[in-house]
C-alpha cells in the first residue's frame, strides 16, 4: 500500500512515528503538531509519493473497511536504497527488524492529549482540566457565544489555529493546546494569566492589567486550577 506524501515532517502511522518520512500535507486525520495518524490495514506500509490524491482517499477507505480484520501485533520496518520506509505487521523477507508493538489505530482522547500536550509542552493534567471546565469532555459541545468542542474554540480561534473541524477531538485538542501554549508564552508562563486570556481574551487581559473582573473568568480560573490539582493526583482518569 502506497500512501502520499508532501511535506517534511514527522508521520505517525499505525502508532508509528518515525522522523525520516513525510507528513500527508492535505488530509487531517490526526494531528498534533508535526505528527499525523493515519489507519492501515495488515500487509506492508509503504511511505512515497503518489501523484493522485484522490488515489490515496481511496486508500484510506479500504484501510477503514479492512481494518477491523487486522490485529493487533508487532511492527517491522526497513528503509530500502531509495530511502522509503516500510513498515508491516507481517514481514516477509530478512530486510525487516522489529521497531515497535502495533498500537490502536484509533487514539483514545487520553491519547491525544498526551501528544498534544508533549507537543505544545504542556503538562498533561493543564490539557485535561481545561477540557473538563470548557466542555466536561463533550466533543459536540457548542457554547451561546458559538465556542466549539472539546476546548471550545471559537471560529475565529479556530481558523487562527487552523482547526478545520471543531468537533474532531484531534483537531480540537491540537488547536486549544497550542492556543494555551501561546497564552502562557504572551504572559511569561503566568498560569492564571494565561487561563483569563484563554477565557476572557488577552486583550481584555492586558487592558485590565491581570484576570478582568468578570466572575465567569474569575471562576473559570479557579475551576480549572482545581481541577488542575486534581488531575495531577488522579493521572489515569478523564472524569
Amino acid at each position: 500500500m502506497e500512501w502520499a506524501a508532501n511535506r517534511p515532517a514527522r508521520m505517525h502511522i499505525i502508532g508509528v512515528e518515525p522522523r525520516d518520512v513525510k507528513d500527508f500535507g492535505h488530509l487531517n486525520w490526526l494531528k498534533c503538531g508535526g505528527i499525523w495518524s493515519i489507519f492501515a490495514p495488515s500487509g506492508d506500509r509503504v511511505v512515497k509519493p503518489v501523484r493522485r490524491l484522490h488515489t490515496v482517499f481511496l486508500m484510506f477507505a479500504a484501510a477503514l473497511v479492512l481494518l477491523p480484520a487486522a490485529g493487533r501485533a508487532d511492527i517491522y520496518r526497513y528503509v530500502d536504497e531509495a530511502g522509503v520506509v516500510h513498515f508491516t505487521n507481517t514481514p516477509t523477507t530478512n530486510r525487516y527488524a522489529f521497531y515497535r508493538k502495533e498500537t490502536s489505530a484509533v487514539p483514545s482522547i487520553g491519547e491525544i492529549i498526551n501528544r498534544c500536550a508533549e507537543q505544545f509542552g504542556l503538562e498533561e493534567a493543564l490539557v485535561r482540566a481545561v477540557i473538563k471546565v470548557e466542555s466536561d469532555f463533550d466533543a459536540r459541545a457548542v457554547s451561546g457565544k458559538g465556542a466549539r468542542g472539546l476546548m471550545q474554540l471559537i471560529p475565529e480561534t479556530a481558523r487562527e489555529m487552523r482547526v478545520q473541524d471543531p468537533f474532531d477531538p484531534a483537531q480540537n485538542i491540537r488547536g486549544g493546546s497550542h492556543y494555551l501554549r501561546l497564552m502562557l508564552d504572551r504572559f511569561d508562563g503566568d498560569l492564571e494569566l494565561a487561563l483569563a486570556a484563554y477565557n476572557a481574551g488577552p486583550n481584555s487581559v492586558r487592558s485590565h492589567g491581570g484576570i478582568p473582573p468578570y466572575t465567569e473568568t474569575i471562576n473559570y480560573v479557579d475551576r480549572v486550577k482545581g481541577y488542575l490539582d486534581y488531575y495531577r493526583r488522579n493521572q489515569d482518569t478523564l472524569l
